[in-house]
């Protein structure tokens, strides 16, 4: 085991800010590294380090592993934490990493390999009888084929990138009639998307829930499960809010998903904090549907209610040293919910809306997080994701949770930019959320973007008449008559104005 002293961060923004608060409560020295973009972000000012990459796109910056892995020999770094994103799961980067001496802070490239390929990754894990959407088994191209297929499993199917992620070469086929021209689109877009068209079908789940499992391994082979987190509130295939514990998993449930979750990082001798995929039907039958190899985006809310700081364990886990506790040290306490902020317009189909947080107040709290890498006065750049910062809320129970996130969400003061915060208050106040009766299509079968708009009551109508009245009456005698040519009072001006 070798202690790791100094860590660069191969990431920017939140995510960066948060691995160096946690390295530096352990004693290690961080390195930030930025595009000309963030020159001014927190998380290079935070680092004691910083090293700075190139111009603001990130093939220019942020993805230029060469780079990263000078400056790293050049400081004397002794491991590399990718975070989320970029590099994070480029199986080449992670073993350049090693190539170079330096500790890679995830899983091995090889399990980055199999578990980055949709077929790899089912191909890996069906041994261990983990059950699957049925589909096929290996990429298809031949389209007379893929049809005859799709016969046997019946439609509705969908027609899925091998290589993809975020809904790219992702098509729903109702019919017979329109396979052909779906699955040629899938191939077209898998290809231009990741230069591989590699596409496989599998049957389409109507009411599907997204529920996924944290898992966590050590190098002496050791994997445990940190429980569920519900994700299922999306837009375009991307996640919005996300929760743990899930409204409807129960601990049997939860038992036979986790143990399943722990097949399939056995399945890739897997080490480090990865995540298991499941889509879950509207009788609550799991089916697995990838494994993410790097920290999720979601993962505080997988902290609060185990009390686990998942960037220190995935250092210890990269030092070589075992895992602390065992499955029966975890339990579950209490509910968390998080929502992503993002730079985005609701009202607009939830297009970016980048531009300078001209205010920018956080919510405080008891039970309040904000994970976030921007600062009042900063602009949002255009290069990256849109995504502001991450708040999260916890609490004793879901209902609790979810009126602290309201609160919390009030008390969050954005201006200069259109946010997604609006869109998650909605979400927390209706009545398919707050029930647990909700899937994926959230979005598409409850939100219109007019619901955003201020509707006032007939009672609020009433009070605002009223107060207008008051108001009028009180600033009377301070407001002076204008005269028409015939010297007749016409309207009434204040003389404040």
């Amino acid at each position: 085991m070798s202690k790791i002293k100094k860590l660069l961060i191969a990431n920017r923004g939140e995510i960066a800010l948060r691995i160096m608060k946690t390295a530096k409560q352990m004693g290690i020295t961080t390195v930030a590294v930025y595009s000309e973009a963030d020159r001014h972000s927190p998380h290079v000012k935070f680092a004691d380090e910083a090293v700075l990459l190139g111009p603001p796109p990130s093939n220019q910056s942020y993805l230029l592993s060469d780079k990263i892995i000078a400056a790293c020999k050049e400081l004397g770094v002794d491991a590399i934490h990718p975070g989320y994103g970029f590099l994070s799961e480029n199986a080449s980067f992670a073993k350049k990493v090693s190539d170079a001496g330096i500790v890679f802070v995830g899983p091995s490239p090889e399990a980055i390999e199999v578990m980055g390929s949709k077929l790899a990754a089912k191909n890996a894990v069906s041994k261990y009888g983990i059950p699957m959407v049925p589909g096929t088994d290996e990429a298809i191209t031949d389209i007379p084929a893929a049809k005859v297929k799709a016969q046997e499993i019946g439609y509705p199917i969908l027609i899925k990138a091998s290589a993809g992620g975020g809904g790219k070469g992702m098509r729903i086929v109702e019919s017979e009639a329109e396979f052909e021209e779906q699955m040629q689109r899938a191939i077209s877009e898998a290809e231009s998307a990741f230069g591989d068209g590699a596409v496989f079908i599998e049957k389409f789940i109507t009411s599907p829930r997204h529920i996924e499992i944290q898992v966590l391994g050590d190098q002496h082979g050791d994997i445990v499960y940190l429980f569920e987190r519900e994700c299922s509130i999306q837009r375009r295939h991307q996640k919005v809010i996300e929760e743990a514990p899930s409204a409807v998993v129960s601990p049997e449930m939860r038992k036979a998903m986790g143990e399943a979750a722990v097949k399939v990082a056995k399945a890739c001798d897997y080490t480090g904090a990865g995540t298991v995929e499941f889509i879950v039907d509207e009788k609550l039958n799991f089916y697995f549907l990838e494994m993410n190899t790097r920290l999720q985006v979601e993962h505080p809310v997988t902290e609060m209610i185990t009390g686990k700081d998942l960037v220190k364990e995935q250092i210890l886990v990269a030092e070589g040293q075992p895992l602390s506790f065992s499955q029966e040290d975890l339990q579950i306490n209490g509910h968390s919910i998080e929502v992503r902020v993002y730079a985005e317009d609701p009202k607009n189909n939830f297009l970016p809306d980048i531009g300078n947080l001209r205010t920018y107040i956080k919510p405080q709290g008891p039970g309040v997080r904000v994970d976030d890498g921007f600062e009042q006065g900063m602009d949002i750049p255009i290069y990256y994701d849109p995504m502001i910062s991450k708040l999260i809320v916890h609490d004793e129970n879901r209902e609790k949770a979810i009126q602290r996130m309201i609160n919390a969400i009030d008390d969050y003061q954005i201006t200069g930019i259109e946010t997604t915060l609006g869109f998650c208050r909605f979400v927390l106040e209706h009545d398919a959320f707050t029930s647990g009766d909700f899937d994926t299509k959230f979005v598409e079968k409850y939100f219109s973007p007019e619901m955003l708009e201020i509707k006032w009551t007939e009672k609020e109508m009433e009070l605002l008449a009223g107060l207008a009245v008051e108001l009028f009456e009180r600033n009377k005698a301070k407001m002076i008559p204008e005269m028409d040519a015939a010297g007749k009072k016409t309207n009434w001006k204040n003389r404040l104005i």
